[in-house]
Parts: structure tokens; C-alpha cells; sequence
């Protein structure tokens, strides 16, 4: 994919075949995918033996052809998934080698519901899809070198004793490029070692691990398991959105809850789990606040810097294209003032035509980066604003809500609490969750007497969150209202 180095590691493959008496041919074909777009690059080497004694030159493909394969390489596992669907991946010719590592598509990203393609899933397709399947973390091997993954590539390229060269011809291709060869080099090692020995795909973290630092520790150890990583991960991500104080908040918040789940549950851990997930991403809302306090931090800068790979003394402009609306302008100004600026016509018009262009600021400039750091600035009185109060109403209310019910159907508890799924986003996406949300949520307490009213309700929010025009919620709801026909005898 782009900035990953695929040209570089084209170049090396060229490089060693070249010094070890074969042809070699690469053309590329950019592509937009994920990030800055995907590359496919097609290499065919020829020994020049065989040229030799054939008597004239080879006739070199521009394009891969599927079933005619040796190695497919793939910097991602969704890369990998789409070399399979192309053809380009073949169980009686191809060695597959692909990075474990997720770089999630836009289309994972942009799904109303969690649209992540399952990586176990992937993963086994490209062990029955190719002959001999290699998966590593490759990025992870890359960046513990202090190098780019397709170092780590090509040394799995060699370790898989595919092409007709040893190790020592691979390393001195990355020699003779005379970029970063050191960390290149180790990084190559590692991507050899791991083609060599086998290494499994990366597992995950275990559930329940527990970092021991931070001023909860010892009351987040005293979660159910189930929960623990989404309570220790709220309150970094609240410590880090606000202060510890709003951490603390939204401890008290999980109290109640946690009580619930004691006296009420099943078992699972799911209630307490599903609704600490939901409380620390509703307690930490994107708002312009948050936006320029990203865009302003130091690492934000690091990074764009090695993204780029910018030397030392380069120049690097970093230009931001903002275009808020007058409900953001208004939800970060204090609660009196922002719900004045909603009220009057005139007030809304005037911000409507300032901002109706939008604005390209330069964070790297003096200029822009000031503008950005007086928004960050009001982050101290965040308490203040209009949206800070109508989300703390919207959130109490739904808290109330799942206590109110818990005692009656834990599972309908449970499945109010990931309803909260639903408000994310901004602008048109915000509303259009808003109102679905709102729809669902009054229709608990008529499901809260039925048997099947948990399954129902999982129903409709999964409704609610298949489609953007809202169809599917709506047949589920005329579903859902349609009533029973009555049971007829053996006479009738």
C-alpha cells in the first residue's frame, strides 16, 4: 500500500535477480484502496541461462495471470484477501506470504454497524487458498527494528526459499540501496526468522489484562472480567479527553451498573461490559474542541513527518480543511449563548455565510497553529457548553433507563445499553441516529413484559443500523406491530 515501500522492495527484488544472472522485469499498477492508495507490482525473472540456450530473449508479462503464481506478497491481510477473490492466489502453485496486521478499509470504517471483516476468517482463507501460507506480523517486526515493513517483507521473501537465491544475495541488495541499512537489515532478519521458523499469526492481548499504573487500578480490578479492558480503557480515554476528575465520573456512572449486573445477572458480564464500552465513547463525543486539541499535539506532527519521510531540516505544511457547521459552533460555546445562537434567525444566517466556504488552516503556521490552540484552549470549560449539557441529559436518561428495566429482563437491559451504538457521528449522520435511537428506546417498555422482547429489540437495532435510508428498520417495525394471526383448529 502507499508509503509502505513497495517500490523499494520491487527495486531490491530486481536488484538481486540482476546480480544473480537472471532478466527480471516489474511494472506497477497504482490503485486507490486503503490510506493513500494500493500498488500491485508483477515482477518475472528469467535466467539468463535459459535465455542463453533457448537462443533469444524472453517475452515478459506486464500483468500477473491467475493460476501462473509462484508468490504473492501482500503488506495487509485484506490485501491478501484480495489477491484470493482476484484469482492471483492458487493452492497448487502460490506461496502466499502476508502481514497479520489490520489496516481497516473504508468501507469497514465508514459501516454503520462494526463492519470489520473477521482477520480469523481471512486468515484461514489464505491457508486453503494458497499452497504454502506465511503470517506474521510484519508491521510489528518492521517497527521493532525501527524500520518499514517492507524490509521485514523481503526477509520473509527470502525465508520462504521461493526464488532461486540465498540469503546473502537479498542482503546485499538492501547494502547497495544504501538507505537506513542497518535497521533495514534487521528488520530483513526478522521477516527471514519468522518465514523460517513458522510464527504464528499475533494473538491478540488476553481479556483482562490490566495495566497496574493510574490512580484506578485497584477499582478497575474489581470488574468482572468480561468488562475490565472496557472500563481500564474508558478511563485512559476520559484522562486523556478531559481530567481525572471526568474519569472519576465515569466510574460513578458504572456504580449503579455494576450493581445491576451483581443482582440481575446472568453471568455473562455483559450489561456492565456493553455499557462501559457505550459510556466512555459517549462521555469522550468528538466535538471541535477535541478535533483541534488533536490536530495540535506533537506527535500528530512527529508522525505526518515520518509518514512523509521527511529529513532533518525539511520543511513540512500541514493544511487542515475545516468547514463547521452553526450546531458545532454553537455546542461549543456556553449553554446559554450556543442555545441563543440555535434560536435566532438572524444570528444563525450571519455564522451560516461566515463559514458557508469553510476554512484552510496551516497548523504548521504561527497563525493557524494559534487559532486552533485558543479552540483547544476552552477545553477547561468543556463543562460549560451546550453539548456538554445535552449529552450528560442524553446520558443519564439512558442510565436510568437500564436500571430501570434490569430487574425486570437482563437481556433487554443488555441490548439498551449497545443501543447507545446508535449516536455517533455528527451532522446528518448524528440525527439520523438520534431519531432511530429515540424510536427504539420507546418501544422498551412495551417490550420489557414480553418473553421474546430482548430478541426483538436485538432485532430492530440491528435494523436500525443495516442501511442509511432506514428501510430495514422500518419493515422490522411493521414486523414488529403486525399482529399474530390467531391459531386455527383441525376442524378449520
Amino acid at each position: 500500500m502507499g508509503g509502505e515501500g513497495g517500490g523499494v522492495l520491487a527495486d531490491w527484488l530486481v536488484d538481486v535477480a540482476e546480480h544473480g544472472a537472471h532478466l527480471a522485469q516489474v511494472t506497477s499498477v497504482p490503485g486507490v484502496a486503503q490510506r493513500t492508495g494500493a500498488t500491485v507490482y508483477y515482477l518475472e525473472l528469467f535466467a539468463e541461462e535459459d535465455a542463453r540456450a533457448a537462443g533469444r530473449d524472453p517475452v515478459l508479462s506486464l500483468m500477473p495471470v491467475p493460476g501462473d503464481i509462484d508468490l504473492v506478497v501482500a503488506s495487509e491481510l485484506m490485501e491478501a484477501g484480495r489477491a484470493i477473490e482476484r484469482g492471483l492466489v492458487t493452492p497448487e502453485r502460490t506461496t502466499l506470504i502476508a502481514s497479520t496486521h489490520r489496516v481497516y478499509a473504508m468501507t469497514e470504517k465508514i459501516a454503520p454497524e462494526d463492519g470489520r471483516v473477521d482477520a480469523g476468517r481471512l486468515t484461514e482463507a489464505c491457508r486453503l487458498a494458497a499452497r504454502r501460507f506465511i503470517g506474521a506480523d510484519m508491521a510489528a517486526l518492521a517497527e521493532a527494528n525501527g524500520s518499514v515493513i517492507s524490509a521485514s517483507l523481503f526477509g520473509a521473501i527470502a525465508g520462504a526459499e521461493v526464488l532461486p537465491f540465498g540469503r546473502a544475495a537479498f542482503e546485499a541488495a538492501v547494502r547497495r540501496g544504501g538507505v537506513g541499512v542497518k535497521q533495514s537489515l534487521a528488520a530483513f532478519a526478522a521477516g527471514y526468522e519468522a518465514a523460517r521458523d513458522g510464527v504464528p499469526v499475533a494473538a491478540a492481548l488476553p481479556v483482562g489484562a490490566i495495566d497496574a499504573a493510574g490512580p484506578f487500578a485497584a477499582e478497575i480490578a474489581g470488574f468482572a472480567a468480561p468488562a475490565r479492558d472496557f472500563v481500564r480503557l474508558g478511563v485512559d480515554r476520559l484522562i486523556d479527553y478531559q481530567d481525572v476528575a471526568y474519569a472519576r465520573s465515569y466510574l460513578d456512572r458504572l456504580a449503579p451498573i455494576a450493581d445491576a449486573e451483581r443482582r440481575h445477572g446472568d453471568g455473562s458480564g455483559r450489561l456492565v461490559a456493553e455499557t462501559a464500552r457505550e459510556l466512555a465513547l459517549a462521555m469522550a463525543y468528538e466535538d471541535t474542541i477535541r478535533v483541534a486539541e488533536l490536530k495540535i499535539r506533537p506527535d500528530r506532527f512527529a508522525r505526518v513527518r515520518e509518514e512523509v519521510r521527511a529529513r532533518d531540516g525539511q520543511i513540512v505544511e500541514i493544511a487542515e480543511f475545516l468547514h463547521p457547521r452553526v450546531e458545532e459552533i454553537a455546542d461549543t460555546l456556553p449553554a446559554a449563548l450556543g442555545g441563543w445562537l440555535k434560536r435566532t434567525g438572524w444570528a444563525r444566517r450571519l455564522v451560516e455565510r461566515l463559514t458557508r466556504s469553510g476554512k484552510v488552516v496551516k497548523t504548521t503556521s504561527v497563525t493557524g497553529f494559534l487559532l486552533l490552540y485558543a479552540v483547544a484552549s476552552r477545553k477547561r470549560f468543556r463543562r460549560g457548553t451546550l453539548r456538554f449539557a445535552g449529552e450528560a441529559r442524553s446520558i443519564e436518561a439512558w442510565l436510568a433507563t437500564i436500571l430501570r428495566f434490569a430487574p425486570v429482563s437482563y437481556q433487554l437491559a443488555a441490548e439498551v445499553a449497545e443501543a447507545r451504538t446508535l449516536l455517533k457521528g455528527y451532522g446528518d449522520t448524528r440525527q439520523r441516529g438520534q431519531e432511530r435511537y429515540d424510536r427504539l428506546m420507546a418501544l422498551v417498555p412495551t417490550l420489557a413484559g414480553d418473553p421474546a422482547g430482548a430478541a426483538a429489540f436485538a432485532r430492530l437495532r440491528k435494523a436500525a443500523l443495516a442501511d442509511e435510508e432506514g428501510l430495514a428498520l422500518a419493515r422490522a417495525l411493521a414486523e414488529l406491530q403486525q399482529p399474530a394471526e390467531p391459531a386455527r383448529t383441525a376442524a378449520e
